[in-house]
């Protein structure tokens, strides 16, 4: 393994895709819905979020996820598309804590409303779940100043895997740019608590990445002065 100057292993840079996998499991009601939600597989409530970015989108969607996506166009309840659009799941530890937070929301819907939403037969709620598979880029960077130059050129889903994937593989939950910093000590501690503040659910991986390369950019320019 490549190592910078200071024996700090090198950053790999990888990419990555989603692989999508049909569970066989629908739900036409909201009911429906939240009882699949109880022990539907996390990797589908992760694909319903996060996935949702890896795929071909207009830049403003009216929806970050698929639920909030189905509730407004499938069951025609516009109140409870808009209370599930503004769940973000960056703020949730893992994914049973949001799987929780779907479901209490679900069930203040069905405790307010006479009857139960139902779509129609050709607009059921199709749960996925997604496979990620990944690509090793065979790039290297040896020192935190070359991610200022690195960053802008990754693919959107490298972004993806080691700004948001990263999260379920880190010890600390935390993005691979963080844990990789942190290793060269105190001294980039600003730099660390800058990507940290940076919210990757409500934009797309395009304007992700020009958040990180802009913060990365600015804050080596600096270090220079």
């Amino acid at each position: 393994m490549a190592k910078s100057k200071d024996n700090t292993p090198a950053f790999m840079v990888h990419d990555c895709a989603l692989a999508a996998l049909a569970t066989g499991k629908r739900a036409q009601s909201l009911r429906e819905l939240r009882e699949l939600l109880r022990d539907i597989h996390p990797g589908c409530i992760y694909y319903h979020f996060w996935g949702v970015l890896m795929r071909p989108r207009f830049d403003n969607p009216e929806y970050l996820n698929d639920f909030a996506e189905w509730a407004r166009h499938g069951l025609h309840d516009q109140m409870l598309a808009e209370r599930l659009a503004v769940i973000n799941p960056a703020e949730f530890s893992d994914m049973e804590d949001l799987r929780s937070e779907l479901i209490e929301q679900i069930e203040t819907r069905l405790d307010e409303t006479e009857s139960v939403p139902w779509s129609k037969p050709d607009q059921e709620f199709h749960f996925i779940r997604s496979n990620i598979v990944v690509f090793d880029t065979h790039r290297r960077i040896e020192a935190p100043k070359d991610l200022a130059i690195v960053t802008p050129q990754m693919s959107q889903g490298s972004i993806f895997y080691h700004f948001i994937d990263a999260r379920r593989r880190t010890p600390d939950s935390i993005d691979d740019f963080q844990a990789w910093i942190r290793a060269f000590g105190q001294e980039y501690e600003g730099l660390v608590n800058q990507i940290r503040d940076i919210d990757p659910y409500f934009v797309t991986l395009r304007e992700l990445r020009t958040q990180l390369a802009a913060v990365m950019k600015q804050y080596f320019r600096g270090k220079k002065s």
